[in-house]
């Protein structure tokens, strides 16, 4: 299959592939600047402004504005429901200077030179044309402003033992995630994304997410278990005509198999960039 690019000129389609189930956010709430933007902290100074692009439940999004009061932070999304969500969570932690509305990342509702930075966090790998988002980002990025975005790179995920349900399901996983129009891999790519977004002044760097302990492995790979049956990943799945209910069926199995075996591992790599404008 082929990925969009930015040789494309059709119009995007960006439908998040995962979609907004229980089991979808579970993961995404656990997120924090600590686990998901570590990178990113040196550049958070108090009294910035930030973007966060694709900010989902919110829990990245008050993470930051905490660390950059009395700065403002703006969070956005393309789903009403996910920004009223991420609103509630501001409220109910009394975080202030944080603000969310829905967005869309190709054409961003403010002015030139706005924000100290933006961020987004496994956003870019969604999108079908990922340098024209990245050229509307820098369009708002203040001089010496800093765009900041990490996202996984599904070539380099490791998962042990390998079962053949789990060889299925990263398989399917990646085939689905093309067939949506965007890119699995994208980790390896933000680099050369952001040179050709118009970046010239580009800072490289690696993390991985890993679950191995009792705990992670029944937060992930239950998530996952429920998240490849009932959530729009399976229904992207099947209308593509890469798995069939049973197939699926049988992923959820391995995954429950993986988090009773005192011996699982599963490593996420990610790629991540600083983008100076």
């Amino acid at each position: 299959m082929t990925h969009l690019n930015e040789s494309s000129e059709s119009a995007p389609r960006d439908e998040y592939m995962h979609g907004h189930h229980e089991s979808v956010l579970r993961s995404h709430t656990w997120r924090t600047v600590a686990n998901s933007a570590a990178y990113l902290i040196p550049e958070l100074r108090s009294g910035g402004v930030l973007l966060d692009v694709g900010c989902g439940p919110g829990t990245i999004t008050v993470d930051l504005a905490r660390r950059l009061a009395p700065g403002r932070v703006v969070g956005i999304d393309a789903s009403r429901d996910i920004v009223d969500r991420a609103a509630g969570l501001a409220a109910d932690d009394g975080v202030h200077n944080v603000s969310f509305q829905v967005g869309d990342v190709y054409a961003l509702d403010f002015a030139d030179a706005t924000f100290d930075i933006v961020h987004a966090h496994q956003v870019l790998q969604h999108l079908a044309n990922p340098i024209a988002a990245m050229r509307e980002i820098r369009r708002l990025l203040r001089p010496g402003g800093v765009f900041a975005a990490r996202d996984v790179d599904y070539g380099g995920v490791i998962i042990a033992p390998s079962t053949g349900g789990l060889a299925d399901w990263i398989r399917v996983y990646r085939e689905v995630h093309y067939w949506k129009g965007g890119d699995p891999d994208a980790g390896r790519s933000l680099k050369a994304w952001a040179r050709g977004a118009g970046f010239t002044d580009v800072r490289s760097s690696a993390s991985i997410w890993c679950f191995a302990s009792d705990a992670e492995r029944e937060w992930w790979g239950e998530s996952w278990a429920v998240r490849v049956t009932e959530s729009s990943f399976a229904a992207h799945a099947i209308e593509s005509g890469v798995a069939d209910l049973a197939d699926l069926q049988r992923m959820a199995a391995a995954w429950r198999e993986w988090v009773r075996d005192p011996n699982g591992w599963f490593g996420m790599p990610h790629g991540e960039v600083l983008a100076r404008a």
